[in-house]
């Protein structure tokens, strides 16, 4: 039930459905209990032919069976046998079409609240997606956690409407129907308790190992998405390098695993349906044989008529245990799949937003690392970082990979936080800033250009919905791509493209860029942005940069020298720490690391 425990928060907010759910449900119990009741007075006319009206009523002192048969006499009396038959059937007809109805209503008002809570698991869950730092992402699938959005969250979404009528239309039938019968034979009823722990022990000890079971589907579902998302993206790395039949097999033996998973589970599961309706009618015939033992010896003090009408009320449980069995084994595999869900919804975000933070409207001055170090899950990534980067100045980032070239540029836009040390802007630590208002000054370019799978326009525009087509093409003129994007069947109106599939790697880089001209940022971030590039589309991407630098503070990472050559300062990384600093030519003349870089070509 703890897994449970965020649904019941969900649930709170619905209150008031809930009350009608549970009124319309204890209407429906009413009704199916009198549709069944009528069995009695119908044995009763059919079978006292012989026999005065008045000696039914001193067959029994039950409050209820006397009360019914008051009522059965006087019609009886009034208008006859064949009238009082017609009045029991069209009794039943009634009460079943009015237990029907309030069944009807239950459901179409327990369905908007379980919508509407798979909704809210969907939207918290993309919600903290977008919250989480890119650490968590670096350490996590893809595809396992894209199954979590999808097939762990299905489960839950199934499972969750047999939990809830677990928890309420079950509990509250078997319940209801018990105390009609306690009314009816109370001796009778505590014979029949004895055997209630017995079944469910029994059922628990079937369904006890469908959670360990589901926790193992849903982590093979994982797998094999993150195949199939690896397929996708690597197609012409496995198709050039002919390794099909390795994906294939690897693939094949994941979804022979979560083939045999599944099989242990629907075992598992299946068996709890037909084992809780053996157990039910194997307590039914025990009640037939010691409760007939006691009609035929006058021990129970219960009729023949009331007998079959308690064991017709009692069968009226068999179901609803039934039910209830395989709705726990339903809420065992949604509590895999909503454990699963938690530790996504529970992961700690260690880049908070200060909602009272100042708002950087406006940069001003520098952005300053004081004694700044960084590391994650104990891995030293820079150390002792000591920067002033100066408003309209340009900082180039060099250094093998793995020096902290990028760790250190993240920093900027707060997608890491400082382990220790400051980082200032404008004077002010970072974290006293609301976050939205820090990213808001900046501009990223990255190595990998990403599109959405939208329009050009729409790309360009992101962030920027008030932007029109005259300035969305502005900005591509700026970065060399109003021209190409013209030769294109539908101009700005073309589709990218799954991840811009439907561009070339120039393209879609001055796409970027222009992106980052219309939101025309001061401070610009440069990750290796012409890094993987051809020649030509170098050359152009290049000359977009330049005229996107242009009166801005920017932060470079390259390997390309034509990128860091005319930059105020030149930082060379090694090993998370500042090996050399200043100009291109003062670090040439000093004949060290950043030379040796050069010398290598790892700077070119």
């Amino acid at each position: 039930m703890k897994q449970y425990a965020r649904i019941f928060k969900y649930l709170t907010s619905f209150k008031p459905s809930l009350f009608l759910y549970i009124l319309f449900t204890l209407l429906s119990i009413a009704f199916s209990i009198i549709s069944v009741g009528m069995l009695m007075p119908f044995l009763d006319l059919i079978f006292s032919t012989g026999e005065k009206n008045s000696s039914l009523l001193n067959q029994t002192t039950n409050p209820i069976i006397l009360f019914v048969r008051e009522q059965l006499i006087h019609i009886i009396n009034m208008n006859g046998k064949i009238m009082a038959l017609g009045v029991i059937c069209i009794i039943i007809i009634i009460a079943i079409f009015f237990k029907n109805f309030f069944l009807y209503l239950s459901y179409y008002i327990l369905n908007p609240i379980k919508n509407r809570i798979s909704n809210a698991f969907r939207i918290e869950m993309y919600d903290k997606i977008l919250e989480l730092p890119i650490g968590y992402f670096t350490e996590k699938r893809k595809g396992d956690l894209m199954s979590r959005l999808t097939n762990d969250l299905g489960e839950v979404e199934s499972s969750m409407i047999g939990a809830m009528e677990g928890w309420i239309t079950y509990p509250l039938t078997i319940l209801i129907n018990l105390i009609i019968l306690i009314s009816l034979s109370f001796k009778l009823t505590l014979f029949v308790l004895l055997f209630i722990p017995v079944m469910g022990f029994i059922i628990g000890r079937v369904t006890r190992t469908l959670k360990i079971q589901s926790s193992e589907v849903a982590k093979k579902y994982g797998e094999t998405v993150s195949i199939l998302d690896e397929t996708l993206s690597g197609l012409r790395v496995i198709k050039a390098f002919n390794v099909e039949n390795i994906l294939r097999n690897k693939f094949f033996k994941i979804n022979e695993q979560l083939i045999r998973a599944k099989n242990k589970i629907g075992y598992s599961r299946d068996l709890a349906s037909p084992m809780s309706e053996f157990l039910g009618v194997a307590i039914f015939c025990a009640i037939l044989y010691f409760g007939g033992r006691l009609v035929l010896g006058n021990g129970l003090g219960l009729e023949a008529s009331a007998f079959i009408t308690y064991l017709a009320l009692f069968y009226n449980i068999i179901n609803p245990a039934k039910s209830l069995s395989t709705s726990f084994s339903n809420m065992q595999k949604g509590s895999a799949a909503i454990q699963r869900i938690e530790e996504i919804l529970k992961a700690p975000v260690t880049v908070n937003d200060n909602p009272n933070g100042q708002q950087l409207t406006h940069f001003k001055e520098s952005i300053e690392f004081k004694n700044v170090s960084f590391s994650y899950e104990h891995f030293s990534i820079l150390k002792n970082i000591n920067l002033k980067i100066e408003k309209g100045k340009t900082i180039a980032l060099v250094g093998s990979s793995g020096a902290g070239k990028s760790t250190l540029a993240d920093l900027i836009p707060r997608f890491h936080d400082v382990s220790s040390g400051e980082l200032l802007i404008d004077g002010v630590n970072i974290k006293d800033y609301s976050l939205k208002s820090v990213r808001s000054q900046m501009g990223i370019v990255t190595q990998e250009a990403v599109l959405f799978n939208d329009k050009i326009a729409a790309n360009i525009a992101l962030g920027n919905e008030k932007a029109d087509l005259q300035e969305i093409m502005q900005a591509a003129h700026i970065a060399n791509a109003d021209g190409f994007i013209k030769l294109k069947d539908h101009g700005y109106n073309t589709n990218t493209g799954d991840r811009g599939s439907k561009l070339s790697g120039g393209e879609k880089q001055r796409v970027t860029i222009a992106r980052a001209v219309l939101k025309n940022p001061p401070i610009l971030i440069l990750d290796e942005a012409t890094s993987a590039l051809d020649t030509e589309s170098e050359r152009l991407v290049q000359d977009a940069i330049n005229n996107l630098m242009q009166d801005r503070t920017s932060i470079v990472i390259a390997h390309r020298l034509s990128t860091v050559r005319h930059a105020d300062e030149i930082i060379v990384l090694q090993k998370g720490e500042i090996a050399e600093r200043g100009t291109h030519e003062t670090l040439m003349s000093l004949n060290g690391y950043y030379k040796k870089l050069v010398d290598m070509q790892e700077v070119h």
